[in-house]
């Protein structure tokens, strides 16, 4: 088991399954979820493996599941779960299931087409009924009673060429959105030797495929002539019209009509015996289907399995490679050992396996392992951020309150006016316990980093009140441990001024002095005191996951990293911006208030140290100053080749001594046996390796100079650019702190300080702070609470990933997927 600091050590395990047992023996470890398979036929096509065969069938079955699947979604039934968990079946099943499933799928096949069939042609009895019940009158195509039209002559010839001619008809019924383009064409196909009528079905007809609604459009053409009869046909058909024979006399046609209903009424009776039928087949497709696909996709999965591993020379068993938790190898022992058959027991065997990438595996009691895996899976055994980066740096911050500076003016001096006494006591003694609650945040924030749950909370801690102001006086004004109502009416504006006397009396023991609230001058105190506090946390969290980098090095025995990498990291990093750091703390020890109408420019003096210069206007700190600074610069620049250069040519140099000592080396190798070696060089690889091009083995692999180089200039670009450019996202926390006290200053003024001002009788100040604090307590969650712990979150986490997590966290490792049957049970 990994350390607590690490993930899980992964090893390389070779197993021995015998052939009449491995298909049992990957069922079981599917079950468990123990082991991820390696691909030990990755030259050999899918269609070559020796188990494409059984592969095929389990697909041919997931097919026909498909298709039953289908039919029950269009029958309007829902699956059950199957119930419970279900073990892959034995080989020789596989023949049965697919016998009773096919068997079940041509039954529901012939029943499926037999309805369609009796559908479509009930389909067609009711419309013809519907046509013939229309009321279509037909009409004679020579004779016109209404009148003579402009194109009649006047004189009829006696006799004539169409004489003996007889009027025929055409029925039937189209879809609506085709019956003007029909009777469009018709007339001008036809030129108007016909009469056509079109009417639409009072009540809509079942689709026989959709089983949905649909209207139809019922029409009459009287037409006489064979080629006018003829074009009509071609066209009709052209509309995919549905055409029925339709008699002249009314006797026929109601005759006609009594026959088609009593047909209807027989095919009905036939079509709902064909449905019965069809709900039994459904029901039996449900109690098929469930079991049937998780057993069918658990054995698809082990076949798949099975075509991973490799057979050995007697054909007597599988080999298999997979990775699996060191602390999980005795449960993957006992598996092979209870899945085994009498007589063909399966075992396995430890050892430094070549090839594969290393699999890397969380802790599983971590609860956040995606705040790190959306940057990429760690390297195996690598230092895993979640507990030295979301925890504990969440510690010191759970001594931080979020308070507003006029609230906690009100809650520790007195109330504002004897007035409001009842009322207010209550709401005062309610704000004071929520505000010693968020004390219990440090205990809090203790547990998340044994955890390692994000804490997002401020920097700055809510002072005891037990401890009281040590700022006590302003100038020309009483002490304001002794203030009162009408004092503090008078003077709502105060200035603290070290330099008068009595005003600063010692500093605060932990925070900020209460008193800092009742300032003018507090905004600018604060404004400068929260920047320069951000910039001291960001190189302080930058330099400590500089750090964490050691354990990593020393735990993968790249001591050559440390010189050649770290120390020069934080040389570079502490030699600029950690004497930025030094700077402000010694201005902070040394400088007086008295002395700081003349206090050096620190700004100034950082700028000076790059330029190389000094400005006589701007005093210096300590003695020989420019020197120290002009050491720290060169010094600084220095360690960029160092961090360039120097893990290169050090691998290049050992790549060189490895190659002149080969042939001895592969003797000595060929000697050993696989398992005289040590377990722990399964251990053996780096990310040395990693970062060269992914050596697989050290004796073979070739390194690549110009990735080596390539991989090292790009991190010493990112880590010299990203010193400035980190340095200053710290400062987001100096713009979150500063937001988040101005809204709590502002909801506070312009809420509960309007609503204490309304009135000044008790009962009616009780009716008017119920709605007012109503209204203050939800723009408080909402704003404060809610929208501004959702943004330092984002910031924070930020912080994490970028900042702090690229300085030891590569990202670069594989996330070990075990092989498991968990989502197919779920």
């Amino acid at each position: 088991m990994g350390s607590m600091f690490r993930s899980e050590e992964v090893a390389l395990v070779q197993l021995f399954l015998p052939t009449a047992a491995a298909y049992t023996c990957v069922s079981r470890l599917g079950e468990l979820g123990l082991v991820e398979f390696r691909d030990l036929n990755a030259s050999v096509s899918a269609f070559q493996r020796r188990f494409v065969v059984d592969v095929r069938r389990c697909e041919e079955l997931e097919k026909t599941f498909t298709f039953l699947q289908e039919e029950v979604r269009r029958a309007g039934l829902v699956l059950p779960p199957p119930e419970g968990r279900l073990p892959a079946p034995p080989p020789r099943d596989l023949l049965r299931i697919q016998e009773e499933t096919e068997r079940l799928a041509q039954e529901l096949r012939d029943v499926r087409g037999n309805q369609q069939a009796l559908r479509a042609q009930l389909h067609q009895l009711q419309l013809h009924a519907a046509v013939l019940r229309q009321g279509h009158e037909p009409q004679l195509a020579a004779a016109h009673t209404d009148g003579a039209s402009e194109r009649t002559p006047l004189l009829q010839a006696p006799g004539g060429p169409h004489q003996d001619l007889r009027v025929n008809f055409v029925a039937g019924a189209v879809e609506p959105h085709k019956a003007p383009a029909l009777e469009r064409l018709l007339w001008r196909a036809c030129r108007g030797f016909l009469i056509a009528s079109f009417r639409e079905l009072e009540q809509p007809l079942e689709h026989p495929v959709t089983g949905e609604p649909a209207t139809w459009m019922t029409f009459l053409i009287s037409y006489w002539g064979e080629q006018i009869g003829q074009k009509i046909r071609k066209i009709t058909d052209c509309f995919h019209c549905h055409v029925f024979p339709f008699l002249q006399q009314e006797e026929a046609r109601l005759g006609a009509l009594q026959q088609l209903q009593q047909q209807s009424q027989e095919l009905q009776e036939v079509l709902g015996e064909t449905e019965r039928f069809l709900s039994q087949v459904l029901g039996r497709v449900l109690q098929l289907l469930p079991p049937g696909q998780v057993q069918v996709h658990k054995m698809k999965a082990v076949y798949l399995a099975l075509n991973q591993c490799s057979v050995s020379t007697t054909h007597k068993c599988l080999i298999a490679e997979a990775w699996c938790s060191v602390r999980d190898l005795p449960a993957l022992q006992e598996a092979l050992r209870d899945s085994s058959l009498p007589g063909h027991r399966g075992c396995l065997r430890r050892g430094p396996l070549p090839g594969g990438q290393p699999r890397s595996l969380h802790h599983h009691h971590l609860p956040l392992p995606v705040c790190c895996d959306v940057r990429g899976c760690g390297p195996r055994a690598a230092h895993v951020p979640l507990r030295p980066g979301h925890g504990p740096c969440g510690e010191p911050a759970g001594c931080e309150g979020r308070a507003e500076r006029d609230l906690a003016d009100f809650l520790q001096g007195p109330l504002p006016a004897p007035a409001y006494g009842p009322v207010l006591h209550l709401h005062r003694l309610h704000l004071q316990r929520v505000l010693q609650s968020r004390h219990q945040h440090l205990p809090l924030g203790l547990e998340c980093g044994r955890h390692g749950q994000p804490v997002w909370l401020e920097v700055r801690p809510r002072p005891q009140p037990g401890w009281g102001p040590r700022s006590t006086r302003s100038p020309d004004r009483p002490p304001l441990r002794c203030r009162s109502d009408a004092f503090l009416a008078q003077h709502t504006m105060l200035t603290l001024d070290p330099n008068v006397t009595g005003v600063f009396l010692g500093p605060y023991p932990f925070g900020i002095d209460p008193i800092w609230s009742l300032a003018a001058n507090h905004l600018s105190f604060l404004n400068s005191f929260k920047m320069k506090m951000s910039v001291i946390l960001g190189v302080v969290h930058m330099a400590f996951g500089v750090v964490l980098g050691v354990f990593n090095h020393v735990h993968f025995g790249q001591r050559h990293r440390l010189l050649l990498e770290t120390l020069p990291e934080l040389t570079f990093l502490l030699g600029l911006f950690g004497y930025l750091v030094f700077l402000v703390i010694y201005k902070w020890l040394c400088v007086w208030a008295a002395r700081a109408a003349s206090a050096p420019s620190i700004l100034i003096h950082f700028i000076n140290m790059f330029l190389f210069s000094h400005s006589p206007s701007n005093r210096l700190l300590y003695p020989r100053q420019e020197v120290v600074q002009a050491t720290l610069v060169v010094l600084a620049l220095a360690m960029v080749p160092i961090l360039l250069l120097g893990t290169p040519l050090h691998l290049l140099h050992r790549h060189r001594r490895r190659l002149r000592r080969r042939p001895a080396g592969r003797q000595e190798e060929n000697k050993a046996g696989l398992l005289d070696l040590p377990d722990a060089s399964v251990n053996g690889w780096s990310s040395d390796e990693e970062k060269a091009g992914g050596l697989d083995d050290e004796e073979e692999a070739e390194l690549v100079p110009s990735e080596v180089l390539m991989h090292q200039a790009i991190h010493t670009i990112e880590f010299c650019l990203g010193c400035v450019s980190n340095t200053a996202s710290y400062l987001r926390l100096w713009a979150l702190s500063l937001a988040h006290a101005q809204l709590s200053e502002v909801l506070w003024a312009m809420v509960m300080r309007i609503g204490l001002g309304l009135g000044r009788e008790v009962g009616v100040a009780a009716v008017v702070l119920v709605p007012i604090f109503a209204a203050f307590a939800v723009m408080t969650v909402a704003i404060l609470l809610v929208m501004e712990g959702l943004s330092a979150f984002l910031h924070a986490l930020r912080l994490h990933w970028v900042e702090f997590q690229n300085k030891f966290y590569s990202g670069t490792g594989y996330k070990l997927s075990p092989f498991t049957f968990a989502a197919t049970d779920d």
